[in-house]
């Protein structure tokens, strides 16, 4: 299999898992590709929900997307990811102006940021800023294209035993926070997936949860795909 680019995955602790104000929970690797020429060019941003912390990475949701447009006769090449556990949106647009992929476009790109602005307690305006900028970035590396970008609302971590029965209090707050991004999105023109609905499902379906009692399975990323895929390959036909 060829080689390729993950960037800026690196290994950071989340705090909470023990419960302490901070980050969402952490850990993952690195690997670097030379992809086809012939292929489609795929970027992933955001954080731990991108990099799929606490599962194999062929279940976490990029790679499940690249292997499900491959099954349907697109030539994709191993997604470049820009995402780590615990990023919040300021932290993702950091690392993109620091990373060396400025000049470059992509055939698609996704994103999915936001919990940890949440979670860390951080104003709703500031992200509203924040997204806004991000996701005009994300437009940028699809070529000025917003019809080849997808964001994905964020996960209601709410229902999850690291979550402690705070449900009625984190799921409200992460509902406000979808709003913001939903709004900038539909207000962009790009495409808008809202998996918060499929997220909840965990309540009463352990198997869609990491075996770290916060993160989604890489069964939940697969209903994810459900939707996503047939989304992207649509854009990508046209």
């Amino acid at each position: 299999m060829k080689t390729l680019q993950i960037i800026l995955i690196t290994l950071s602790t989340l705090s909470g898992c023990t419960k302490q104000a901070g980050n969402l929970p952490a850990a993952t690797n690195n690997t670097t590709t030379m992809p086809a020429t012939d292929s489609l060019n795929y970027l992933a941003l955001g954080d731990s929900y991108t990099i799929g912390e606490a599962v194999p990475q062929d279940q976490s949701y990029p790679y499940q997307l690249t292997n499900a447009l491959n099954m349907q006769s697109f030539k994709v090449k191993s997604p470049t990811i820009i995402a780590t556990t615990g990023w919040t949106t300021d932290d993702l647009i950091d690392a993109i102006s620091k990373s060396s992929i400025h000049a470059n476009t992509y055939d698609f790109v996704t994103l999915l940021i936001g919990v940890n602005d949440q979670y860390q307690g951080l104003s709703q305006d500031n992200y509203k800023t924040k997204f806004a900028q991000v996701l005009s970035t994300a437009i940028a590396f699809a070529n000025g294209n917003a019809n080849r970008v997808f964001v994905l609302s964020i996960p209601d971590y709410g229902v999850t035993p690291f979550a402690n029965g705070q449900d009625s209090v984190i799921g409200p707050q992460i509902d406000q926070f979808n709003a913001i991004n939903k709004s900038i999105s539909v207000a962009a023109g790009v495409n808008y997936l809202d998996i918060t609905a499929i997220s909840r499902m965990a309540a009463t379906d352990p198997t869609l949860i990491a075996p770290d009692g916060l993160h989604p399975s890489g069964k939940m990323y697969m209903l994810w795909i459900n939707l996503l895929e047939p989304m992207v390959a649509a854009q990508l036909k046209k």
